[in-house]
């Protein structure tokens, strides 16, 4: 192979280095002030994307929650309301212990009485419209399987009421029935 030697002229060399470092800051100008620019901008609106992305996620875990919430309130309200209505007009001295002696004659318990023991306004400020009220009701004679179900029935018929203690005597002229006396607990709106 034959190498061809090209001689260039004192001006074409110039003209070729001053070429030369025209392209090196051309190539320096692209990178610097175009392409940097725009590779920076680029990060940043990733970082934004991803920042936008997390506050969508959070906001559509707040709604989320938001109509849980919702749908929670309303299920409570409306347990509330069911529960406001279980107290009667009037002082609870006046029907509570006539409910109660319905309650006991319809389980086949005779002779039931409830007597007020005390009451006491509830500290929770979110229950300062109700009021506790303790109850002794006594049954002269029942037998002990009647008193069982009669028991659980009250404490189904009655969600706002809980049973605290209760006292079983055996009679001893009849030993079939006993005598019970069972201390109650009740919530009640003031009225």
């Amino acid at each position: 192979m034959k190498r061809i030697q090209v001689k260039l002229s004192k001006d074409q060399i110039q003209k070729l280095s001053l070429s030369s470092i025209g392209f090196i800051v051309l190539v320096y100008v692209y990178f610097s002030f175009f392409l940097g620019p725009l590779n920076n901008s680029r990060d940043t609106m990733l970082a934004e994307i991803d920042q936008l992305q997390d506050k969508v996620a959070n906001s559509k875990n707040e709604l989320t929650k938001t109509s849980k919430l919702e749908q929670q309130a309303n299920t409570s309200t409306k347990r509330f309301a069911a529960l406001k209505a279980l107290s009667p007009e009037g002082a609870p001295i006046a029907w509570f212990p006539p409910r109660m002696k319905t309650f006991f004659a319809n389980q086949e318990i005779d002779k039931a009485t409830a007597r007020l023991e005390n009451s006491v306004a509830y500290k929770e400020t979110d229950l300062a419209n109700w009021m506790r009220y303790n109850w002794i009701l006594e049954l002269p004679q029942a037998d002990f399987s009647t008193l069982g179900k009669a028991v659980a029935a009250l404490e189904n018929a009655e969600p706002l009421m809980s049973i605290m203690r209760i006292s079983i005597k055996a009679l001893p002229e009849d030993p079939q029935f006993q005598q019970i006396t069972l201390s109650a607990s009740t919530a009640m709106v003031k009225r």
